[in-house]
């Protein structure tokens, strides 16, 4: 049997994963999101390399560009040979069982095992099984394996000057939880020789596991039997209630009709009914009550952030919200032409301050500002009034102005079908707008969503010019389209209100 580290996690989540992973591996679905996450986890992982001081690395590869498992494993053996202190991915086979260890640190007359996690937790019990298939691994090829540690992300570390890796990463010892972990990795690999041994798939049903502690990366092959819409669609309906519901028996919205817990909320009672009324649920009064708040001039907002791991600008934290572009489109009195403003900054460069500033000259002090979701915008105004102080006046006057164009979603006062339960404006505006193809996300060039206008700005600095402005122009239009949306959704609940 061929495993690693990867696969013993996985069989542990679902042994169902383990058999797919190695007879049906075309069902898996990975994005170019998830790629991207990967990617950035692995220059955690190389930044980790350097926080115990000069470093040996195992990693070789081969003609082709592919790792080189057998020159890695041949390189730890001589590293350890030689009594080196740390080594970075330090590679072991055991009768075809592999794993590399992220950082292997000499300790007294054995080595320490340190997993670096691009997580900001250190409290999770898949990383304790993770290590202790490392630990196994490493003690039958001979290695003294004195601790294990888990090395996370520091949430609370704020970066001024040059990366501090030392603040950035946390160090915790985790050797009794994987001590505990380890009793099962000798059956667990036995079990999981058996699966793979398998010649049917093995019959092992939907459960949290296609969730916890990952998503799944097969559950579209697993769930193909739901029917479409199913309960596991039902708006804000726990993981654990849903599969309980299943488990019962209970998959299609005709189930619930009944089901007073399913009902006891206006959007979930709105799914169930819409599958034999095909007509919107529309209260008027509750859509005339929310367009009552709305004063001129209008504003429509709309922000796109980066989320890095490793802060890249002082005054940054791990995983916190960068913004580097906005959409605005606003109607200064009633009747006038629609106008629009934007603004998008240059990849790799922090224009929190040139947002701040613009914001402020763009923005009317007695605006109406309307967001989709506005604790998302207001929660980076908040931010940036608090970076710098002497546009906090303004910055806080604007945060104070928002009004929420989801609440009417979130509110039940409308609800279509084609929503499908979900109250993004992905769903909500070709669901009010099926065939209108200036408002269709499909048709734009690059950029559809907010984690691709994510991935392709940090790329943008990497292109060559040409591609640049074409990027960028993507990057436009995108943003333009969140915020045309809301002017068009805006004027259509002005229509139905009436």
């Amino acid at each position: 049997m061929r495993f690693s580290k990867t696969r013993y996690v996985e069989f542990c989540q679902c042994p169902k994963i383990t058999w797919l992973a190695q007879n049906k591996p075309e069902e898996r679905v990975i994005d170019d999101n998830l790629r991207a996450l990967f990617a950035e986890g692995n220059v955690v992982g190389d930044l980790a390399m350097g926080l115990f001081g000069d470093f040996v690395e195992t990693t070789a590869y081969t003609a082709e560009g592919k790792i080189d498992l057998s020159t890695m494993i041949e390189n730890t053996k001589r590293f350890l040979s030689e009594g080196q202190n740390v080594i970075a991915e330090a590679a072991f086979d055991y009768n075809g069982l592999y794993c590399a260890v992220d950082i292997l640190k000499k300790d007294g007359k054995g080595y320490a095992i340190y997993e670096v996690k691009s997580a900001t937790k250190s409290d999770k019990n898949v990383y304790y099984i993770d290590i202790a298939y490392q630990k196994y691994v490493l003690e039958h090829c001979g290695v003294n394996v004195t601790k294990t540690y888990l090395v996370t992300i520091n949430s609370d570390y704020v970066r001024m000057g040059e990366l501090d890796i030392n603040q950035l990463f946390t160090i915790t010892d985790c050797s009794s939880e994987v001590e505990v972990a380890k009793l099962d990795v000798e059956n667990n690999l036995a079990q999981a020789e058996k699966v793979l041994q398998l010649t049917d798939e093995p019959n092992i049903d939907l459960s949290e596991a296609c969730f916890s502690p990952y998503s799944c990366t097969f559950w579209q092959y697993c769930s193909k039997h739901l029917p479409i819409p199913s309960v596991f669609d039902l708006y804000r309906l726990t993981t654990a209630k849903k599969f309980s519901y299943y488990s019962e028996g209970k998959v299609k919205y005709s189930d619930f009709y009944d089901d007073s817990y399913v009902n006891s909320h206006i959007i979930r009672r709105f799914q169930v009914l819409s599958e034999t009324n095909d007509e919107p649920f529309i209260d008027k009064e509750g859509i005339k009550e929310f367009l009552s708040q709305l004063k001129y001039p209008l504003y429509f907002l709309d922000f796109e952030t980066e989320q890095n791991i490793i802060p890249p600008f002082d005054n940054t934290k791990p995983y916190g919200q960068i913004p580097f572009q906005y959409s605005l489109h606003y109607i200064e009195r009633k009747d006038e032409k629609l106008q629009h403003k934007e603004f998008l900054g240059i990849s790799g460069e922090d224009s929190r301050r040139i947002i701040a500033e613009k914001l402020v000259a763009d923005i009317p002090k007695d605006a109406c500002i309307i967001a989709y979701n506005k604790s998302f915008e207001r929660r980076i105004i908040n931010e940036l009034a608090g970076l710098f102080l002497d546009l906090a006046e303004p910055l806080m006057e604007i945060h104070s102005n928002f009004v929420d164009l989801l609440d009417v979603f979130t509110n039940g006062y409308l609800y279509i079908k084609e929503m499908g339960g979900s109250m993004s404006i992905k769903s909500v505006l070709p669901a009010m707008f099926p065939n209108d193809p200036e408002l269709n996300y499909d048709n734009l060039e690059g950029v559809h969503n907010g984690e691709e206008a994510m991935r392709i700005f940090k790329q943008i600095k990497d292109m060559p010019e040409d591609e640049q402005a074409i990027a960028r122009q993507n990057l436009l239009d995108y943003c333009k389209l969140d915020t045309l949306a809301m002017v068009r959704i805006w004027q259509k609940l002005q229509e139905l209100s009436k």
